[in-house]
């Protein structure tokens, strides 16, 4: 190198230094890029995109490659700014250009542009991906001997090259998405996407109707019974049982009255024949489970059982839709039947109210992974079912028994506490 200028040393050591951040920009710019937005780009046909999940879809060969050419350039830029050093300060100048080149590297080779690259990954990858392919294809054979004795020496401490899918995603991380697409994706559609992804989680006995509820037709009764029953009831469907609820002989629908009611003769034989057989669902099933089961099996409504096959409520299909939509009213807590807004800020709540209905429509935390019910969590809290009506802390919340009946709370005066003294549940 005696024979080349300084002023052609300078422009070669520049150069080394633009290619360093090249190489230092890339490798950053291919492993932040948005696996998601990249796939969706190369489905769509970008040219560029699918060049660079080509290359990313090997990443030992591309960080192979990129390493290859960062320390090649690294190196022969060492050895130029050490030439130029001796020429210009003789052999003191050894280490000044040592160390005056580690921070022009550092500075403009290695943090400026990986910063630059993990802002704007993709205006990084997509052009560099136009020299990493073709820097690939002609320094293989290298990229493949140092790969293959980096995975090796990987084996050798007992630690294989994962080949699992590192891009798939439970369904917490999936939650976790969706929580920090913030404004791409509405509210209201979060709220849906993370419902759905609840499903699995929350069981039918969570958001049936509960058997002191049930509305049903006993067939025992006088058929003038039932035809008035029929004509003033509010709902679609009715269970038909014999006696007592857990002798269901079937299901009646609403929209079948008019062709009952045009019988020659309205009897209980008549009535029979308008019935469908019922659709038992295990206790315990979670929401996802049974809403594949009502698809398969065209039903709407199907009746929880237990374990000894005791009725436990009923549990309709727009109940689950309601887990992924919300309520179909505007204002959940002044319909409710179950939970009344007082003028004071308290609420009036019937005891057998769900936990989980009264969390959603006052966004309250009472603990839902115990008792069902006002009254259960009550009941659990005291480990005694009183005779007269107390005051309580509830996991933070003010709660006041109104009225007693049959062993159980009947009405509960509740409030919630400052946010300062509120205890929260376990």
């Amino acid at each position: 190198m005696n024979e080349i200028s300084l002023p052609i040393l300078s422009g070669i050591l520049f150069c080394l230094i633009i290619l360093s951040a090249f190489f230092s920009s890339s490798e950053t710019g291919m492993m932040s890029i948005n696996r998601y937005r990249l796939r969706s780009n190369a489905k769509k046909g970008h040219a560029p995109a699918k060049r660079v999940e080509k290359l990313i879809n090997k990443p030992d060969r591309l960080i192979g490659v990129i390493l290859i050419g960062n320390n090649f350039v690294n190196i022969f830029a060492s050895s130029i700014a050490t030439v130029i050093a001796i020429r210009v300060w003789g052999d003191a100048g050894i280490a000044l250009a040592s160390g005056l080149l580690t921070i022009t590297i550092l500075i403009f080779a290695e943090v400026t542009p990986k910063t630059l690259a993990a802002q704007h990954p993709e205006r990084i990858a997509y052009p560099a991906s136009l020299i990493l392919k073709p820097l690939l294809f002609t320094l293989y054979p290298l990229v493949w001997l140092v790969n293959g004795i980096s995975n090796g020496l990987i084996k050798l401490v007992g630690s294989p090259p994962n080949n699992h899918n590192r891009d798939s995603l439970n369904s917490d991380e999936l939650r976790t998405v969706v929580h920090e697409a913030g404004g791409l994706i509405p509210s209201k559609h979060q709220e849906m996407l993370l419902s759905i992804l609840d499903l699995e989680k929350i069981t039918v006995d969570d958001i049936m109707v509960p058997r002191n509820e049930v509305v049903g037709i006993d067939i025992d009764e006088d058929i003038e019974d039932i035809i008035s029953q029929l004509q003033s009831s509010q709902h679609t469907r009715l269970i038909v049982y014999k006696k007592e609820i857990n002798n269901i002989v079937g299901i009646f629908h609403m929209r079948n009255i008019s062709r009952f009611f045009h019988q020659e003769e309205l009897n209980k034989a008549s009535f029979m024949q308008f019935t469908r057989e019922a659709h038992f669902v295990p206790s315990g099933i979670s929401l996802n489970k049974q809403l594949i089961n009502f698809q398969r099996i065209k039903r709407r409504l199907g009746v929880v059982v237990d374990e000894y096959g005791d009725i436990l409520g009923l549990v309709t299909l727009e109940d689950i839709l309601e887990e992924i939509v919300g309520e179909f009213t505007s204002d959940m807590a002044a319909t409710s039947k179950d939970i009344h807004p007082q003028k004071n800020g308290s609420y009036l709540i019937d005891g057998t109210a769900t936990i989980r209905d009264i969390n959603r429509m006052l966004s309250w935390d009472l603990p839902a992974d115990g008792p069902k019910t006002l009254n259960g969590l009550i009941i659990k809290q005291l480990e005694f079912i009183p005779e007269y009506n107390i005051c309580m802390d509830l996991f933070g919340y003010k709660v006041e028994t109104l009225q007693m009946k049959d062993n159980m709370i009947k009405t509960a005066r509740v409030r919630a506490c400052s946010s300062i003294n509120k205890t929260k549940a376990p």
